[in-house]
């Protein structure tokens, strides 16, 4: 790859709380990591503009309009569950799991049927915006190294998992593991072949061990498999106090929360991907804490499937990391945009409350908002940095994982400044971005400098 300079507005954000809008040089080397970006007009940038004339480097200049973001991580996605977002989100978790999703997963034991699903939705993730995912597949080897492949063909920085579930106190006949051996040999081959996978040496994809929840895994399974992630290094992703249901069920089974479950069963280290986490305790936050794992923020979903709002503002006071998840398909949108907007939206009803029969002084729990600036974080840093990526901010030495947006783009329900109101406002573009952003927007679309989506910028 060829190392280019980008010219024009840069969103970056610099920090939880903080997200800056400059006009800006960036420096993308050969090796798809930025080398520097500096503020346009500075002698830094001169130098840089400087060494690519002299050097032949391509010099892309982006329009008014256009301006360049950090790429979105999305650390929450059912794969096969694609073909029903959207649908079935009236039922309670366990029955849309026993009428909807088991048989639906199950189908994926045919790699013909799963082709197209997987290869359908990782392009669409890329075109809108997603630039690092993180899939929990099916139970069955082949068409989940399949997912692998396609998330590699395409350029979609992507960690995968094969899913394990054995017990039949949950799980149906047709779609559960065999026993613990079975699904611990089934799990290690697979870390095996997608680290193997020709065109993976830089690890653009890689494993991950997936149980599914502690309701639909044995004892044995668990511990197993977190016995398993040790000897291999590898990361690992599991849901966490979803719902009243999962949360009261895994208490009633263990006698502690699922925090403490896991860390117990060995499944709670740095790189631990929790999903949801509504119902953790001040105690369960600090544990995560000290076992360097996150939670992936699902708040469309929540609204549906897990009955309560997470309190992120305390996960951030207790030192977690914190991203965000679409959930497809317990979330219904593919975008990461909308999910940000969504943290928002539930933020805002946690901190005001929802009941107009209790006073506004009592009904809710203040302190709890979010500002859109603090969403944008955790679509692009937030995420990648649970993960332990270099990527998510426009800094030297991070890859360059990027989308082009066009807010003047043909279908954009972006609208331009018309009365003189001031277009330069970091906060402000965030804020409109987020809640606004659509498909047609997403101009061009980069993980570690290769263009993966969308078309090509112009050349200065």
């Amino acid at each position: 790859m060829d190392e280019f300079i980008i010219r024009g507005h840069v969103v970056n954000p610099v920090a939880i709380d903080r997200a800056t809008m400059t006009d800006s040089v960036v420096h993308v080397g050969a090796d798809g990591r930025i080398v520097a970006r500096h503020d346009a007009g500075t002698p830094m940038a001169a130098r840089v503009l400087d060494h690519a004339a002299r050097h032949g480097m391509a010099v892309h200049a982006l329009s008014p309009a256009q301006l360049l973001m950090p790429g979105f991580a999305d650390l929450h996605v059912h794969a096969p569950q694609w073909p029903q977002m959207g649908r079935a989100l009236d039922l309670p978790l366990r029955e849309w799991l026993e009428q909807r999703t088991f048989p639906l997963e199950a189908r994926f034991a045919d790699p013909a049927f799963a082709a197209p699903v997987y290869d359908e939705m990782v392009r669409t993730l890329l075109a809108n915006g997603t630039t690092t995912a993180v899939f929990f597949a099916t139970i069955h080897e082949e068409s989940s190294l399949l997912l692998a492949r396609t998330c590699l063909r395409h350029g979609l920085r992507a960690h995968v998992g094969l899913v394990a579930m054995d017990d039949p106190a949950l799980c149906p006949p047709a779609y559960r593991n065999a026993s613990v051996e079975q699904a611990l040999a089934a799990t290690r081959r697979f870390i095996h072949a997608v680290r193997a996978l020709p065109g993976n040496e830089g690890g653009l994809v890689r494993p991950m061990v997936t149980p599914r929840f502690i309701p639909a895994c044995t004892d044995g399974l668990l511990q197993g498999l977190g016995t398993l992630a040790a000897e291999e290094d590898c990361l690992i992703q599991t849901h966490c106090s979803e719902s009243d249901w999962e949360h009261d069920y895994v208490r009633q089974r263990t006698g502690v929360n699922d925090t403490v479950a896991l860390d117990r069963f060995g499944l709670l280290r740095r790189g631990t991907v929790l999903a949801h986490s509504c119902f953790m305790t001040a105690d369960d936050m600090a544990l995560v804490h000290a076992r360097g794992a996150a939670i992936a923020h699902c708040p469309i979903s929540n609204a549906y499937f897990a009955g309560a709002v997470l309190p992120l503002r305390r996960a951030w006071q207790a030192g977690v990391h914190v991203g965000l998840g679409t959930d497809i398909s317990g979330g219904y949108s593919p975008s990461v945009a909308v999910n940000a907007a969504m943290a928002v939206t539930a933020a805002r009803m946690l901190d005001s409350g929802t009941d107009p029969d209790r006073p506004a002084a009592t009904r809710g729990a203040p302190g709890s908002r979010l500002t859109f600036t603090n969403a944008l974080w955790l679509a692009t840093r937030g995420g990648t940095a649970a993960l332990g990526i270099d990527a998510g901010q426009f800094a030297a030495g991070q890859a360059f994982d990027a989308i082009l947006i066009d807010r003047a783009a043909p279908g954009s329900n972006i609208l331009p400044p018309t009365h003189g109101e001031p277009d330069n406002v970091a906060e402000d573009v965030v804020q409109q971005i987020l809640c606004n952003i659509g498909r047609p927007n997403i101009y061009t679309v980069w993980v570690t400098g290769r263009k993966v989506h969308g078309t090509d910028v112009t050349v200065a």
